[in-house]
């Protein structure tokens, strides 16, 4: 083997030709495919890490229409933020669990942000659901999905109460996963107490 690794770089394109001619059209399909998901990736994650606005400054529009930021339905407090939407399975199975943490925990604020659905669609679930929801937002065009760096749902946003994003949970929520994301001292706590360090 060459000890130049210019004499090796020259080699590469040839080698490359070599190796594609090589592969059946199938495999070239695949494998182009597979080049351009990552270079699209790749644009995709300039562009998340290029432009992520403050928690304080996105703006979302409530059920009722009104127009407001998140920061204001924070109010201070830790906040969690739910992007669901009414045509996803999971979405529909946590439901209840986070309704249920949102009247349970008052020193936290739930925000649900509907993704990408009109207020029609989602006041006819939430009551078929039976429902009763604060903090219910739609987002039409995805964008805090975008921010968050994912469009998969569910995905829940965990935020400290100065807007900080300190937690994510993509797929459902169980109610003992929200618990120890709500209260992270809860999962290390049975280890100390059986005697045993990390």
């Amino acid at each position: 083997m060459s000890k130049n690794p210019w004499a090796f770089i020259a080699a590469m394109p040839g080698a490359i030709r070599r190796g594609w001619r090589g592969l059946s059209a199938r495999k070239r399909t695949l494998l182009a495919l597979a080049l351009w998901v990552l270079a699209w990736q790749g644009v995709l994650g300039g562009l998340r890490l290029k432009d992520k606005p403050a928690l304080s400054e996105m703006q979302v529009t409530l059920l009722s229409g009104e127009s407001t930021h998140l920061a204001a339905l924070a109010d201070g407090k830790p906040m969690v933020v739910n992007l669901w939407a009414s045509w996803c399975p999971p979405c529909r199975r946590e439901m209840p669990v986070l309704a249920a943490a949102q009247q349970r925990e008052t020193g936290v604020s739930f925000v649900f942000a509907n993704q990408g659905e009109n207020a029609a669609t989602v006041q006819r679930y939430l009551s078929a659901s039976q429902l009763d929801l604060a903090n219910v937002i739609l987002d039409r065009d995805t964008r805090l999905g975008f921010v968050a760096g994912s469009g998969t749902l569910p995905l829940t946003l965990f935020y400290d109460a100065s807007g900080r994003l300190v937690a994510t949970h993509l797929g459902a929520l169980s109610a003992a996963s929200l618990a120890s994301k709500l209260n992270p001292e809860q999962v290390v706590a049975p280890a100390k107490a059986g005697g045993q360090d990390p």
